[in-house]
């Protein structure tokens, strides 16, 4: 099984002002990786980070039927539609369509949440009108869909019947934020957190899509989470469904 993983990177600038005296610092830091050795041993893994997705990313449905499922983690609709030659006026295949089609030709994708998933901080993630909403089984919202829960909050799961969920017991760890989005009509919505989905699978196509309100990393997912002892066991199940597996 070959899964590609997309985003769960960044770069930061930081402006220290020391009375007259004033300097940058910058940093570049990865989340992705607690998911990344989840798939190890199960999985041939191949990441794209963020700052590699505008080059790298395949184009085509064609392109992309070499991986069984694809995983966007926090990664901007914006992110995958400018192509530097996009940039440059050149016209260039859209690949929001393109992962719809790879989908509804039997692939398999998630989407985790984030500040730069689904909606997203200030709604810059933009994933609403798009054709990632299409396959989703979700309704993506037009505003900042964040629900920052600092005192944690825990999902809770409504059906441990799906294979995604077999051999999961006991409580869920907490987690300190979610995207906030609706089940479609015909969707399975497998776990909860507070009153929204927490946990959507669905089809589109003959293929299968889930969507993750939460994160698989911090800031999202605390020690809790990362250490929980079913982590690796849903991540491999997850991929495995998606895959049709």
């Amino acid at each position: 099984m070959r899964v590609l993983v997309v985003g769960e990177s960044w770069a930061s600038l930081g402006l220290h002002q020391k009375g007259f005296t004033s300097y940058v610092t910058s940093a570049y830091e990865e989340g992705g990786t607690p998911l990344l050795e989840a798939l190890q041993g199960h999985a041939d893994v191949t990441y794209i980070r963020n700052h590699e997705v505008p080059a790298r990313f395949p184009d085509t449905p064609e392109q992309m039927s070499e991986y069984d499922v694809i995983v966007f983690s926090d990664v901007g609709a914006d992110t995958l539609l400018l192509h530097p030659e996009t940039l440059q006026s050149k016209i260039r295949p859209n690949r929001l369509r393109s992962v719809e089609q790879y989908v509804a030709r039997g692939g398999g994708f998630a989407m985790i949440g984030g500040w730069m998933s689904f909606a997203g901080f200030s709604n810059q993630a933009r994933y609403h009108g798009t054709a990632i909403e299409e396959l989703l089984p979700v309704t993506i919202a037009t505003y900042d869909d964040r629900v920052e829960t600092p005192e944690g909050i825990r999902p809770v799961v409504r059906t441990s019947s799906h294979p995604i969920l077999a051999g999961i017991s006991g409580e869920w760890p907490r987690m300190l934020g979610y995207n906030r989005f609706e089940a479609k009509p015909g969707a399975q919505v497998l776990a909860t957190i507070g009153d929204d989905p927490f946990l959507v699978v669905g089809g589109h196509g003959a293929g299968r899509a889930l969507a993750y309100a939460s994160d698989c990393a911090p800031h999202w997912g605390p020690p809790e989470y990362l250490s929980w002892e079913h982590y690796r066991r849903f991540w491999r199940q997850a991929v495995s469904w998606l895959a049709g597996s």
